[in-house]
């Protein structure tokens, strides 16, 4: 079997978005551009992945600190894109296998794409396959030059484009395949003879052709795989793809989101069968939400929420860094945060757990088949034994708790 590289662009800056963190570290969906890259490359095989940085290096570096089998090679200038893979040579100088080429700012690459461009690349023998697409508005991108055969012939930047080839709609979305070897050995003769005075490793591909080595372009990639987030626009259009895609996922796994446009889930997010989203729920961070559970309509939920099988979260709920056992039932206008609560807990309207004291953040621990009325008020940090009732509008501390009936007394 192959052995695998990837080198993926993420060095750039990028003056349209108007920002001071690495383009790559914008959110789509609650993850940075990178991490989508990331899961791509690793779904398809690769087992070595060298991401270029230079912009904001330590902040890239240390958001991805705990992550295996990434070495982070540094661009000192950004010189354009076969500049950034000639940074990858000393790691990669005799290496015998393929090596990917990816922008760390292409958050909607899918791995089923990547796997249709190596199968046409192996089934090919190719020295380099690409993966294009076409649209109808191609503005902004490089061009596929083919002959009348079909056979490409090379790629031109879109600026440097003469008036045919703006014509053209098939583009080059930079999704690259090498041949390890004759990867280095082209980028070496690249000059930076454009309008931009960059070294592009679109000439390397115009040069493995000029060689006489087998170059292949398969149209694999959709449109909307296609854009590369460069401004703040795109990076809205990008979370918009991408939570359509997230929320398809989860209903063909089961889950009924009752108004899909009027939703947001994060990517992290794990939901189980049979729940129910109601509408204008939003869902941020790395939440698990277990079977048959019904959120909802407006709840809020944030990281660390652990909701088990049976809970329902009511109009206005706001739910942080807790877990709810099953049959817990949480009513309208209520916040629960940092807390566990118990199985078969009933919390009424418009009840919180005022869980931090000004100085710290506290928990509360609430036991199984407790009864908080409603507009109750939690002082963490407090622990409620297990059929403990709490009436309406009542106000418990740790100093009080001691006073209310219940069976754990």
């Amino acid at each position: 079997m192959t052995e695998r590289a990837a080198i993926i662009l993420a060095a750039g800056v990028s003056s349209r978005m108007n920002t001071q963190l690495p383009k790559v570290l914008h959110e789509v969906c609650g993850r940075p551009m990178l991490a989508y890259v990331l899961d791509a490359c690793r779904e398809v095989g690769v087992a070595k992945i060298y991401v270029i940085v230079g912009f904001g290096a330590e902040q890239v570096e240390q958001q991805f600190d705990d992550t295996k089998n990434i070495t982070w090679v540094k661009q000192n200038e950004q010189l354009g894109t076969a500049h950034a893979v000639m940074c990858c040579k000393e790691y990669l100088k005799d290496f015998k296998g393929e090596t990917l080429v990816l922008c760390g700012d292409g958050p909607l690459v899918r791995a089923e794409t990547l796997s249709t461009l190596i199968g046409k690349h192996q089934m090919e023998q190719a020295a380099a396959t690409l993966a294009t697409a076409v649209l109808e508005d191609p503005t902004g991108y490089g061009r596929i030059v083919r002959d009348k055969y079909g056979n490409i012939q090379g790629i031109v930047e879109d600026a440097d484009c003469s008036r045919e080839q703006l014509a053209i709609t098939e583009i080059n979305p930079s999704y690259y395949l090498f041949n390890n070897r004759i990867l280095f050995e082209a980028v070496e003769q690249v000059k930076p003879d454009n309008v931009k005075k960059e070294y592009y490793l679109t000439d390397a591909v115009s040069y493995i052709i000029s060689t006489g080595h087998k170059v292949v372009a398969v149209t694999a990639v959709r449109p909307e795989e296609a854009m590369g987030v460069n401004s703040r626009t795109q990076l809205s259009v990008a979370s918009k793809i991408m939570q359509k895609r997230i929320q398809q996922e989860l209903m063909d796994h089961g889950v009924t989101i009752v108004d899909p446009d009027n939703t947001w889930i994060d990517a992290r997010a794990k939901i189980g069968q049979d729940t129910v989203i109601e509408p204008f729920t939003y869902i941020h961070g790395d939440v698990k939400i277990g079977k048959a559970c019904r959120i909802g309509p407006f709840a809020y939920l944030r990281p660390g929420t652990i909701l088990e099988n049976d809970v329902v979260l009511g109009v206005f709920t706001e739910v942080k860094n807790s877990l709810m056992a099953d049959g817990v039932r949480v009513r309208h206008h209520s916040f629960i945060g940092d807390a566990t609560v118990g199985r078969n807990v009933n919390v009424g309207a418009g009840s919180i757990t005022a869980n931090y004291d000004g100085h710290n953040v506290n928990r509360t621990e609430i036991g199984d088949n407790c009864y908080i009325g409603s507009g109750a008020v939690l002082v963490a940090p407090l622990v409620l034994k297990e059929g403990t009732h709490v009436n309406a509008g009542a106000v418990v501390t740790h100093e009080n708790a001691t006073q209310l009936p219940g069976k754990g007394k």
